[in-house]
C-alpha cells in the first residue's frame, strides 16, 4: 500500500512538471502525425507549392550560391526573379541535409530533413502554448492547451512531413511571444525573449507584421498604464527588438539592397520602422517612466505619431497590402484562386462551409476576452489576448492565412475557460448542466469540430465523405503534369526555358534542370504574365512571345485550373488550340508518355 501511495504521488508530480507534460504531448503529437501520414505518403516534399519552392531554394544554398543571393535564376525572364523568403529558414534545413548526408545517399538525406523539420518545431510550439496556458490558468489549463495545440498541429498541413515552408516558424514565434506577454509577473526575460521573436518574425516573413506591431503596442501600453513597476521589462523588449532587427538586417540583407523598401520581406522599410520604434520606447522609458500616467499616455501617442512619420518616410506603399499592386490579369486568373489570399466573402462564395474552421474559434475567444474585461475578470491578460487575437482575426477577414494564427492564439483564453468548466463539472458531477458546458465548449474550441459541422450543415454526410475520400484517394489528373513521373520526358530534354502553367513551374525546378517562365509568385509577374498572354494569344500572335521569352518548349497540361480558366477565357488562344489538336507550324510535338499528364511541344526555329 505505501509503495503504491508513493508511486500515485511521484506520477502526480510528473503531471505537473512543464517539461515532463510538453514531452509528453510532443511525443505523441509527433507519433500521430507520422502515423497518419507516412504510410500512404508519395513524396517526402509537403503538398504546398512553398514547400518544393523552398526545396529548391535549399538545394541553391548548398550548392554554393551566395548566403545573400536569393535571386532563383531559373525562375522567370531573363535575369531570374529575386525570391523574397530569409535565409533563416534556409540555414537549419540545409544544416540538416549536410548532416545526414554524411550517413545517406543525397536523395534520402533530404528526405531525413525534410521529415525532421517540421516536427521538430512541434517542440517550441507546444513549450511556448504551455507556458502561456500555466500563467494565465495555472496547472489546470496546461494540459488542455496542449491538447488544443497537439490537434491543431495535427489537422493543419503546417507541422506534417516535408512541411519547410516559413508559416511553421511563423506560429511558433507567435506563439513564444503570446506566452511571454501574458506573464503576470512583468519579467524583464520574458519579454527580451518576446522582443527576440518578434525581430526574427518581422525577419521571416512580412504576413506577421501586423501581429508584431500588435505586440509592439501591447508592450508600449502596459509601460504607460503601469509606469516604473514595469519600466524593466519594457526595457528588456524595446533594447532587444532593436539590437535584434539590426542584426538580421545586416546579416540577412545583402549590402546592394541596404536602400531597398521591400514591403514582402525585411528591408530598410520593416528595419527602419521597427529600429525608430524600439529606440523611441527605450528612451522614452528611461525618461518617462516616474512621470504621471497621463503624461506617460501622452509621450506614447508622441512616439506612435513618430513612428507613422518614419512609416511615411520609408515606405509609405507599404501600409497596404503588397498584393494590391499585382497586374489585374493575374488577379484574375491567380490571385482569386490562392485560397490563403482569399477574404472571407470570396471564401463565402467558393466554400461556405468551410469558413467556422477558419474564424468560428477566433470569434470565440475575442467574446470571451470582452466578457472576461467587462466582468474585471483578470482583465489585463484578456486585454493583452484580445488584442493579438482581433488583430490576427481582422487580418484573417482579408486573407485566411491570418486564421490560423488567430486560432493557435485563440488556444489561451479558451483553455483557461475550458480549465474553469471542469472544474465546475467534477465539483458538481450531478449537474448535468455543468458537464454538458464543459464538453460543447471543449468541442467550439476546435478548429477542425467547426469544419465538420459546416460541411454537414451545408453537404450532409455524402460532404463529410467525399472530402475523407478525397484526402486520401489518388492524385488527381493535374497532378500527373507535377510528379517526378510526369516530368521525367521534360527532364530528359537538354536545358532550356520552359513555358508551363504556374502550378507546376515550382515542380520543374525541383525536377528538372530547366528554366521555367512561370511559378506561382507575385514577385515574378513578367514570368507569370508572359505565360499567360502565350495562353491567352491567337497561335499567330502566341510565337512572338515565346521567341521575346527565349522559350523553346511548351510542356501544356489540359487539366490544369489555370490553364482551363484561359481556354475559357478565349477559346481562339493557344492553349485553346492545343486542347483541341490544332497545333501550329512552329511547334513540333513530341511523342506523349502515357504516365504523364503533359503534352509537350518543342519550337521549330
Amino acid at each position: 500500500m505505501s509503495d503504491r501511495t508513493t508511486g500515485d504521488k511521484t506520477g502526480s508530480r510528473l503531471w505537473t512538471r512543464l517539461d515532463f507534460v510538453v514531452a509528453f504531448f510532443c511525443v505523441v503529437t509527433i507519433a500521430v502525425i507520422l502515423l497518419i501520414n507516412l504510410p500512404g505518403a508519395t513524396d517526402y516534399v509537403g503538398v504546398d507549392n512553398d514547400d518544393v519552392m523552398r526545396l529548391v531554394q535549399v538545394r541553391d544554398l548548398l550548392a554554393g550560391q551566395s548566403w545573400f543571393d536569393l535571386t532563383q535564376y531559373r525562375l522567370g525572364l531573363d535575369g531570374g526573379t529575386l525570391m523574397h523568403w530569409s535565409r533563416l529558414v534556409d540555414l537549419p534545413i540545409a544544416a540538416l541535409i549536410l548532416a545526414f548526408s554524411f550517413v545517406l545517399p543525397a536523395e534520402r538525406a533530404e528526405a531525413a530533413a525534410l521529415l525532421v523539420w517540421p516536427v521538430l518545431l512541434i517542440l517550441p510550439l507546444l513549450a511556448a502554448v504551455a507556458v502561456g496556458a500555466r500563467r494565465i490558468g495555472g496547472l489546470p489549463a496546461m494540459p488542455i492547451a496542449l491538447g488544443l495545440a497537439a490537434l491543431l498541429a495535427v489537422t493543419s498541413n503546417r507541422f506534417l512531413p516535408g512541411a519547410i515552408d516559413h508559416h511553421n516558424v511563423q506560429l511558433v514565434l507567435v506563439a513564444v511571444i503570446a506566452a511571454m506577454l501574458v506573464d503576470p509577473r512583468h519579467k524583464p526575460a520574458s519579454f527580451a525573449l518576446a522582443g527576440l521573436a518578434a525581430a526574427l518574425a518581422i525577419a521571416i516573413g512580412a504576413e506577421t507584421s501586423p501581429f508584431v506591431a500588435a505586440a509592439c503596442l501591447v508592450v508600449a501600453v502596459l509601460w504607460a498604464w503601469h509606469g516604473s513597476g514595469f519600466a524593466p521589462a519594457a526595457r528588456a523588449f524595446a533594447l532587444t527588438v532593436t539590437i535584434a532587427i539590426s542584426a538580421l538586417f545586416f546579416a540577412t540583407v545583402p549590402p546592394r539592397l541596404y536602400t531597398m523598401a521591400a514591403c514582402d520581406s525585411l528591408s530598410i522599410s520593416y528595419y527602419g520602422i521597427t529600429a525608430v520604434g524600439g529606440l523611441l520606447l527605450l528612451v522614452t522609458v528611461q525618461l518617462a517612466s516616474n512621470a504621471s500616467r497621463r503624461t506617460r499616455f501622452l509621450v506614447l501617442m508622441a512616439d506612435g505619431a513618430a513612428v507613422l512619420a518614419a512609416a511615411l518616410i520609408l515606405a509609405p506603399q507599404c501600409l497596404q497590402n503588397p498584393l494590391n499592386d499585382l497586374d489585374p490579369l493575374l488577379v484574375t486568373l491567380w490571385l482569386d484562386f490562392v485560397i490563403e489570399a482569399q477574404s472571407i466573402l470570396q471564401q463565402l462564395r467558393v466554400e461556405p462551409a468551410s469558413l467556422g474552421g477558419f474564424y468560428a474559434v477566433g470569434f470565440f475567444a475575442i467574446v470571451v476576452c470582452l466578457l472576461r474585461i467587462i466582468r474585471d475578470d483578470r482583465r489585463e491578460t484578456h486585454a493583452i489576448l484580445l488584442t493579438l487575437i482581433l488583430v490576427s482575426w481582422l487580418i484573417a477577414l482579408i486573407q485566411l492565412r491570418g486564421a490560423v494564427f488567430a486560432n493557435l492564439l485563440s488556444i489561451l483564453p479558451l483553455s483557461l475557460l475550458i480549465a474553469e468548466l471542469r472544474r465546475n463539472a467534477r465539483e458538481d458531477p450531478e449537474n448535468m448542466g455543468a458537464g454538458f458546458a464543459f464538453a460543447v465548449t471543449t468541442l467550439l474550441a476546435v478548429p477542425s469540430v467547426w469544419l465538420l459541422v459546416g460541411v454537414f450543415a451545408t453537404e450532409g454526410t455524402a460532404g463529410i465523405t467525399q472530402r475523407m475520400k478525397g484526402s486520401v484517394g489518388p492524385a488527381t489528373s493535374s497532378q500527373d503534369c507535377e510528379t517526378a513521373a510526369g516530368l521525367r520526358q521534360l527532364g530528359a530534354l537538354p536545358p532550356t526555358t520552359v513555358v508551363a502553367p504556374s502550378n507546376a513551374g515550382s515542380e520543374i525546378l525541383r525536377f528538372t534542370a530547366h528554366r521555367v517562365l512561370s511559378a506561382p509568385y507575385h514577385r515574378n509577374q513578367g514570368g507569370m504574365l508572359t505565360e499567360l498572354h502565350i495562353g491567352l494569344a491567337t497561335p499567330a500572335e502566341a510565337v512572338a512571345f515565346l521567341r521575346g521569352a527565349g522559350a523553346t518548349v511548351i510542356a501544356y497540361c489540359g487539366t490544369d485550373p489555370q490553364t482551363e480558366t484561359i481556354r475559357e477565357l478565349k477559346p481562339d488562344g493557344l492553349y485553346a488550340a492545343l486542347e483541341r489538336g490544332e497545333v501550329p507550324t512552329y511547334l513540333e510535338p513530341l511523342p506523349r508518355d502515357p504516365e504523364s499528364g503533359l503534352a509537350l511541344y518543342r519550337m521549330r526555329y
